[in-house]
């Protein structure tokens, strides 16, 4: 799995609460300046492409993505490695290779050091602008998706408003199925990260 998914996920997880309120997903205006579905599914995606490429840039400003490569390579090899010889039962060589344990666990520790530190930097303007600037733009939901994207059991992490919460007249819900500003904006970066680490020559892709 790509590392830059997790940091994303990361940095997902406070933008579905109001601190300000208090209620999960309701970050948004009941009269936002863009208004409808359509400009407001571009308009979210434009800002997820923006702070993507910021965090490109504080990324390749900040990381030696030489050196990353060869920690993840090495690494890998060496987890890859000593699960083959675990599954062959061969003592000897697993032996062998839990030597290096501490050392593989320092790179492990370096590297996630390393892609943790600019998300220190990218983090603050990330707050400031999903909760000074995109709440005044947009209604809390922006987009429709034709099937619930709650895949993950319990209500930490849900993307699309339920049926109970579109029932709810005081609920920012309007319909089932409705995606979260956040939740948009989440599944915009996630899409377009990719391809904007490539073309910054920024990606963990080690193929």
């Amino acid at each position: 799995m790509d590392f830059n998914f997790i940091l994303l996920f990361i940095e997902s997880i406070p933008l579905q609460f109001d601190f300000f309120g208090g209620e999960r997903g309701a970050l948004g205006s009941d009269d936002p300046i863009i208004k409808g579905l359509i400009l407001s599914m571009f308009a979210v995606s434009a800002f997820g492409i923006l702070l993507n490429i910021f965090n490109a840039a504080v990324r390749k400003k900040m990381v030696d993505s030489v050196k990353l490569k060869r920690i993840m390579k090495e690494t890998r090899g060496w987890q890859k490695e000593r699960m083959a010889a675990m599954r062959a039962k061969d003592a000897a060589k697993t032996a062998e290779l839990n030597k290096k344990s501490a050392y593989m666990n320092k790179m492990s520790m370096e590297m996630m050091q390393m892609n943790m530190r600019p998300m220190m930097i990218t983090f603050v303007p990330l707050i400031l602008i999903f909760y000074l600037v995109l709440p005044q733009l947009f209604a809390y939901t922006v987009a429709i998706s034709p099937i619930s994207l709650n895949v993950i059991p319990g209500d930490l992490f849900q993307l699309t408003c339920t049926a109970e919460q579109a029932a709810d007249p005081e609920h920012v819900c309007t319909a089932e199925n409705a995606l979260f500003l956040w939740a948009w904006y989440f599944l915009s970066s996630i899409a377009f990260s990719g391809i904007i680490m490539k073309l910054t020559k920024t990606s963990m892709d080690l193929s």
